[in-house]
């Protein structure tokens, strides 16, 4: 088991994503009032359809990001990053979970309960304006999620996955079961595309994680609209 402080959990969410924006007493008081958890592999952190809760932020790990249509089973179309947060879905609305998130492998992450939110929002309703800038982040991830997905060309849907995976690292975490789920290709299409990207310089492969060498350059072939 790794052990994360929680001093350098604090400035993982500190210098990364959402709060990173955020003015310094708001940054300061979600931080106080959040609780460090782990983990296992493989352990939900809330299921598709779970009670109301709060918000977390993925410190360490990696989660996946599963979700459907109410009547579909949820499917991964997503990895969470360090510096990411979501859940404010149930303290905007107060309806039930719409998304699955799972830890991959041992995970750290921050917890602020939906009554230290509302809390918060007592005590200055503008805070309100705070938690729904990660929202808007969640529909900008959604937006490019979709744009992905409609390109045509298999191989462009692939190189794109792997180029929105970095940014948080080069070092992409995913199997080729996994790359096929979230660029709606097959398993043998990432296994053919991946042997092209490595040839080309721009990726190198091991058992259950592709390193990126060229991020810049599938970013490039991924908007290409091809012949």
């Amino acid at each position: 088991m790794t052990l994360i402080k929680r001093e350098r959990a604090e400035a993982i969410l500190r210098e990364n994503g959402w709060l990173m924006t955020q003015p310094e007493p708001f940054r300061r008081e979600v931080l106080r009032r959040s609780v460090l958890l782990r983990f296992s592999a493989g352990e939900a952190i809330y299921h598709f359809g779970d009670e109301l809760g709060g918000i977390y932020g993925l410190v360490s790990g990696r989660v996946s990001v599963n979700t459907a249509p109410q009547t579909d089973a949820p499917q991964l179309v997503h990895m969470g990053v360090p510096g990411s947060w979501t859940g404010e879905d149930s303290y905007l609305i107060r309806q039930p979970r719409r998304l699955e998130l799972r830890a991959v492998v041992e995970t750290w992450a921050m917890y602020l309960s939906l009554d230290q939110m509302d809390q918060m929002t007592a005590a200055d309703p503008l805070v309100i304006r705070n938690f729904c800038t990660n929202l808007l982040h969640g529909v900008e991830v959604l937006i490019r999620i979709i744009h992905d997905l409609q390109k045509p060309d298999p191989d462009r849907r692939i190189a794109s996955v792997l180029h929105r995976m970095t940014w948080s690292s080069e070092h992409v975490l995913l199997t080729q079961t996994e790359v096929a789920t979230m660029a709606s290709a097959s398993r043998r299409q990432v296994n053919a595309t991946l042997k092209r990207f490595a040839a080309n310089g721009w990726v190198t492969t091991s058992y259950g994680s592709i390193t990126v060498l060229n991020a810049e350059a599938l970013q490039v072939f991924g908007n290409d609209v091809g012949p």
